[in-house]
């Protein structure tokens, strides 16, 4: 396989941008399918789950292999609802690089930001496209400029839509002065002459991209000094400079849902975004001396694969990998070093949606898909054996929504555990836990997310359980010091056990959950020490003050002693649960809260009714942008305030504004919210 002529990139946007739309055209204009998928009839190949076919909405990420100009391009379609964001996120991490659409009425969007910030999280180079050109009030120069206002990006213009009696009739090429021709369809697609009415602002345009250009390239700049005209070539390699450097963000234009502007589309992926070669090696971590070891995309070097998505079906996993280094093969034995453990790759896979394509082998820059995997999960680094390696893990967010769960009769108690924990391993967001109560509290990324995970309990796991309604996933965070002291003296197992352990708690803001450390004066093996940190940490769970997972806390075990004879894993524990809970009494603790960023788009008579419900609903209002007659809120609201939300703002503007939020954090929740909420007594 040439490297060079391989791209690995994914299609990423705001929900109803169009970005599946995209893909679909993709798909047909390179021959894959042949016939084109629409997202709101349900047809749509890349949406093949049956829930993204009822939504209408992309919730798992999909791949493909798409052939164009001699190239082969990995295609990802992302999701563009917050409550899915993981998916983005995780592909991110293995893309070089990614097509970010944006919708050409409203430009960048709430979720188009979360989507740049991952994209800048990973340094991946994109490329723009400004879809839905042919849609009332689309203003395609104002929504390339949102680049810079909302993202900070510099985008600049490679295309300019020209429009016919209000239609859009061509897209011009700024590189090479030509329009492709798109007033009639079905038929093959026409270059001509750029139409005489929009002459004038495409040598405007063209000699801004020529200046831009020249701005970081000595070649370009003494054409321009010389007063000479840059060749296509010289523009295009210097556009591919630019956009690997990640300086600048060429932008498409066009409409996908009638097929305007994909097929250039599809040139820019192949002329501007990286291969394999053009991207930086990836760094690794040696297990054994922890030395950092750089990995080029070499077929023959040390196999090493990122496992970045599971889908847990019914007959296994399929785990997507991205092999930076080596060749994975069927039958080959990789190494888990996360797990410690060995796998056994039974097939090799070629992903296109749902369906497959079996290979003898996946090379070093490829992304495909491996079964037989038993204990991997995503972030999971698969190496040799011989020389473990780990690669950088991903960093998922914490579930903000919860809802109690448990099944229907005692005899499908085994099957949901199954059930549940098979969603879980798939899903980094989607946190599961058995209370002792025998329900179980599910925690996800927002109402869609858990009820997405309803139905595939229903539907590919056959189970109907009783269920909750949704709560705030509150906890519990430490902002003061603690000690305490455990003692247990009892027969455990028939045997005499002894144990005590002295510890402290304090403060520690980076802690997702509780940090474990061992002091001097702990004379415990390794397998005491993991029973015992495993002890704290499920503890932990319930926090001192309302029973809510405590936080941001760091646990220093300072003393642990026993009896000659006395020893016992599970005596320290309890020890150690018992001196916990004394310190979590001592030490401080505030009741935190999930905080969401909203956008609201609405019509300037409906915004002052909007802002009055956000005030009810201690919303914090940050910016107020005004477009025409257009009003954009946003801000940042306690999630508790706004369950059911869609519906009250419908209401409020008659079925006209458009709402999303994304989750912005934790804050603590004041003291008088506390006794308004009925949480504690005043």
């Amino acid at each position: 396989m040439d490297l060079s002529k391989l791209r690995n990139f994914g299609v990423a946007a705001h929900i109803d941008a169009g970005k599946t739309t995209v893909s679909e055209r993709m798909l047909v204009h390179s021959g894959v399918e042949h016939r084109v998928g629409a997202v709101d009839e349900g047809t749509a190949v890349m949406d093949w789950m049956a829930e993204e076919r009822e939504r209408g909405i992309t919730i798992t990420s999909a791949a493909t292999r798409i052939p164009w100009r001699g190239h082969e391009l990995n295609l990802i379609d992302t999701p563009g609802h917050v409550d899915f964001t993981v998916e983005v996120e995780r592909c991110m991490r293995v893309l070089d690089g990614a097509v970010l659409v944006l919708d050409a009425v409203v430009g960048v969007q709430a979720q188009s930001e979360t989507v740049w910030r991952q994209m800048e999280r990973y340094r991946v180079p994109a490329i723009g496209f400004v879809n839905k050109c042919d849609r009332l009030g689309a203003d395609y120069l104002a929504a390339v400029e949102t680049l810079a206002t909302r993202l900070g990006a510099q985008g600049v213009p490679v295309q300019f839509p020209v429009y016919e009696d209000g239609e859009l009739a061509y897209v011009v090429d700024l590189v090479t002065r030509r329009a492709w021709d798109y007033r009639t369809h079905g038929g093959e697609l026409r270059e001509v002459d750029v139409p005489a009415a929009a002459a004038d602002e495409v040598g405007v345009l063209r000699s801004e991209l020529v200046d831009r250009l020249a701005d970081e390239d000595e070649t370009l700049m003494e054409r321009v000094l010389a007063d000479e005209e840059p060749s296509e070539e010289e523009l295009r390699a210097a556009l591919r400079r630019r956009v690997l450097a990640r300086t600048l963000v060429p932008c498409l234009c066009g409409a996908a849902l009638r097929d305007v502007g994909v097929e250039p589309l599809l040139d820019a992926v192949v002329d501007y975004l990286p291969s394999p070669l053009d991207v930086p090696p990836v760094t690794a971590r040696a297990l054994k001396d922890d030395a950092p070891v750089e990995l080029g995309p070499d077929p023959a070097g040390p196999p090493c694969l990122l496992a970045f998505k599971l889908h847990a079906g019914p007959h296994g996993d399929l785990t997507f990998v991205r092999v930076y280094s080596g060749t994975v093969t069927p039958g080959m034995n990789l190494y888990n070093s996360r797990a410690r453990a060995r796998e056994r790759v039974a097939r090799v896979l070629r992903i296109h949606a749902n369906a497959h394509q079996s290979l003898d082998a996946g090379e070093a820059g490829d992304i495909v898909a491996l079964t037989g995997l038993k204990r991997t999960g995503t972030g999971d680094t698969l190496c040799s054996e011989g020389a473990p390696l780990a690669l950088e893990a991903l960093v998922f967010p914490e579930p903000v929504i919860q809802l109690v769960i448990e099944p229907e009769s005692a005899a499908e108690r085994d099957k949901l555990r199954q059930a549940l924990g098979r969603l879980a391993h798939e899903d980094p967001t989607f946190h599961v836990r058995e209370d002792e109560s025998g329900q179980w509290i599910v925690g996800g990324m927002g109402e869609l997310h858990l009820e997405v995970a309803q139905h595939r309990l229903r539907d590919e796991f056959k189970l109907a359980p009783r269920v909750g309604q949704p709560r705030v996933a509150y906890r519990e965070a430490v902002h003061g010091a603690g000690a305490g002291r455990g003692e247990v003296e009892r027969v455990l197992a028939g045997k005499e056990a002894y144990a005590v352990v002295e510890l402290e708690l304090e403060p520690d803001p980076t802690a997702a959950v509780p940090r474990v450390e061992f002091g001097p004066d702990c004379p415990l093996s390794e397998p005491q020490r993991r029973a015992l940190a495993d002890a704290l940490v499920q503890e932990a769970q319930v926090g001192p003050r309302f029973g809510y997972p405590m936080v941001s806390a760091a646990v220093r075990v300072r003393r642990s002693a026993s009896r000659e004879g006395q020893e016992s894993d599970a005596a320290y524990a309890q020890a150690a649960v018992a001196a916990l809970r004394q310190a979590m009494q001592a030490a401080g603790v505030q009741l935190e809260e999930p905080v969401m960023q909203f956008e609201i788009q609405a019509p300037a008579e409906f915004s002052s009714g909007i802002i009055a419900d956000l005030n009810s609903r201690h919303a914090v209002l940050t910016d107020v942008g005004a477009e025409g007659e257009l009003r954009t809120l946003r801000g940042s609201v306690p999630l508790a305030e706004m369950f059911g939300y869609s519906t009250t703002v419908r209401s409020l503007s008659q079925g006209r504004a458009g709402f999303s939020m994304t989750p912005a954090g934790f804050r603590p929740v004041p003291e008088e919210e506390l006794v308004a909420r009925g949480l504690v007594w005043s």
